[in-house]
């Protein structure tokens, strides 16, 4: 019979398994306060050190000055302003969403684009909510600053463009910094909050005219207010630009452009310095400065006639007449013809069935090379283009540097085409037809070159055959910058360049308008067609809908005996290259040689006191 556990035994088993429960719960419990400290203090230690640090301390970033940019004789086109900046710190606000609805019932904020920026950027970074405040829009911010915690104003330099549109598509502009340029080693010390070049020189020289960044640290409080400036380290204004450009070439183009769209450029023939460059329609690089407002953004793109195309290096247009200067100087080389040798021109050219026209309906008669190139007679330089073939067109072209881009520097330059049988065949996968070298012999067909191009092959007629590479930055070198030198004869080029003056100089020459002066200019005309018209067909420019008018084209150089400028124009759906191209032409080499003139005239003598 079994004997029945005493009270106490029982009382103390009970309470020596509670006692081993609680033991195990507490040890439980300790483990994981201390795994937390661990987690705290060893793994996250960097985080929260950096959060607690920038809850009393903060660090602002200030923007070094950008470098200016400059003529070549030292006129300033871009500089910087200040303005005020409109700025939150999202972890210094309760609510940013009541804060935005807040300051956007006076101040036009993107609310919607705040937002997406808030929840983005890295902790303790100010958001820009909006650049370039009014006087009104800061008062209202100052005013009301004590009851908003975490929202604050900058000074901070905004870009300049002194002249608006002119020479913006030379200048650039700056853009905010995208999320793939964020990405790049170039610019991993940048925000979202930053501006860089993001066209034009603005965006080729970006690292030179860029300064480097200072910093402010403050002491805050918990509510994000400063307590105390505790340290500045100063930014570093960014290097000022010189470019080529002169500015009073520039002017003259741009006011002689007015109602016109197209492009033009300017060199010096010796040293390929760009003197003057103009893409029309154009827009104002300000508007960019402190972010382009959607409403702008829209109206640009959407714009028909793109004027945010860069005309002078991706405007590839057929050169019309312009071409004879190439097919003139390969017949001479390759001795197809010399200064004798004559064509007859009834007006027409027959090849195959198809009878090709010369703008000159009733045909010019007996043409030689020098008349041919005066009055730009086509049917002559279809015969030369069937003497000739197209490799041989092609290399001549390619001599001048047509068909191949300049390597200026600019984002997005286009190459043009030089075509050749090789081409075809790997382009089009189809053999060449002969038909198609009559059209390439006057610059029509599958030919396209750009402005820039142009500019440089006239250049290079100028200076006798040198290549010149184009520049659009002083480098203090002011020796020429030959690139390469077409192997054109001597005697060749001068009969090329004494027609080309004969163009401006001569009764029957197509620039004949410029002949009074007050240079000796020489150049060649020249029309490119925009659509192909049929067989015979012949209508009128005045009656053709605008962006079904011929493009005008006119090359030149001038002083005629010393070439200090080249220029080529282009005014799209102008009609005549003598009517509408000449003329800006003329006015751009005007401006620029009358200031050499005036430059080189002795200073006029103090006058002198009579003696009493």
């Amino acid at each position: 019979m079994l004997k029945p556990r005493p009270e106490s035994e029982i009382f103390f088993k009970r309470v020596r398994s509670k006692s081993l429960v609680f033991t195990i719960v507490m040890a439980l419990g300790c483990a994981v306060i201390t795994m937390r400290l661990w987690h705290l203090q060893v793994i996250q230690y960097a985080t929260l050190a950096s959060k607690a640090e920038n809850n009393r301390i903060r660090e602002l970033s200030i923007d070094g000055l950008r470098g200016k940019i400059l003529d070549r004789n030292g006129v300033t086109l871009v500089d910087n302003r200040p303005s005020f900046q409109l700025s939150l710190i999202p972890e210094d606000i309760d609510d940013p969403r009541q804060a935005l609805d807040y300051l956007s019932s006076k101040i036009e904020i993107d609310q919607q684009a705040a937002i997406k920026e808030i929840e983005s950027v890295k902790p303790f970074q100010p958001v820009a909510l909006k650049r370039d405040l009014s006087r009104e829009d800061v008062a209202f911010v100052e005013e009301r600053r004590i009851n908003l915690p975490g929202v604050f104003l900058e000074i901070k330099p905004i870009r300049n463009y002194l002249f608006g549109e002119l020479g913006a598509h030379a200048l650039g502009y700056l853009g905010a910094i995208s999320e793939s340029q964020l990405l790049s080693r170039e610019f991993a010390k940048f925000s979202r909050n930053d501006f860089i070049g993001q066209a034009g020189v603005e965006k080729l020289y970006e690292n030179g005219l860029r300064g480097s960044k200072g910093m402010k640290r403050l002491e805050v409080d918990a509510a994000g207010r400063e307590m105390n400036h505790l340290e500045d380290i100063s930014p570093k204004s960014g290097s000022n630009l010189y470019l080529t450009l002169d500015y009073d070439a520039q002017l003259a183009a741009e006011k002689s452009f007015e109602g016109h769209m197209g492009a033009a450029v300017a060199l010096d023939p010796s040293t390929g310095e760009i003197l003057a460059y103009i893409s029309k329609p154009a827009y104002d690089p300000n508007k960019f400065a402190y972010g382009v407002n959607p409403a702008d953004w829209k109206a640009l793109t959407d714009d028909e006639w793109h004027p945010l195309q860069n005309r002078v290096i991706q405007g590839q247009y057929p050169p019309g007449s312009t071409f004879k200067i190439i097919m003139a100087l390969g017949a001479l080389e390759e001795g197809v013809i010399n200064t004798s040798t004559t064509v007859f021109c009834p007006g027409y050219f027959n090849f195959g069935n198809r009878a090709y026209r010369c703008w000159k309906k009733e045909g010019h008669g007996h043409m030689n090379v020098h008349t041919a190139l005066v009055q730009s007679c086509d049917v002559f330089f279809y015969t030369m283009g069937m003497k000739l073939g197209i490799n041989r067109i092609a290399s001549y072209a390619n001599m001048f540097g047509l068909g191949a881009k300049t390597n200026l520097g600019f984002t997005g330059e286009k190459a043009g085409l030089i075509p050749t049988t090789q081409w075809k065949e790997r382009a089009r996968k189809e053999k060449w037809m002969l038909g198609e070298t009559v059209s390439c012999a006057i610059g029509q067909g599958y030919v396209l070159t750009t402005p820039l191009q142009l500019a440089r092959m006239i250049a290079a007629v100028a200076n006798g055959g040198s290549l010149v590479r184009p520049t659009i930055v002083k480098t203090g070198d002011a020796g020429p910058k030959e690139a390469e030198r077409a192997p054109i004869s001597p005697q060749n080029m001068d009969t090329v360049r004494q027609a080309l003056r004969g163009v401006v100089a001569e009764p029957h020459g197509t620039a004949w308008a410029l002949k009074d002066g007050p240079f000796e200019y020489a150049g060649k005309t020249g029309t490119a067609q925009v659509i192909r018209m049929k067989q015979g067909e012949v209508v009128k420019t005045r009656d053709q809908e605008l962006r079904y008018k011929d493009h005008a084209w006119f090359v030149a150089f001038a002083p005629f005996d010393d070439p200090k400028i080249a220029v080529a124009v282009i005014s799209e759906h102008g009609g005549h290259g003598g009517e509408a191209a000449a003329p800006i032409a003329k006015a751009i080499m005007d401006a620029y040689l009358g200031k050499l003139i005036e430059a080189k005239k002795p200073a006029a003598e103090p006058e002198s006191k009579e003696e009493s």
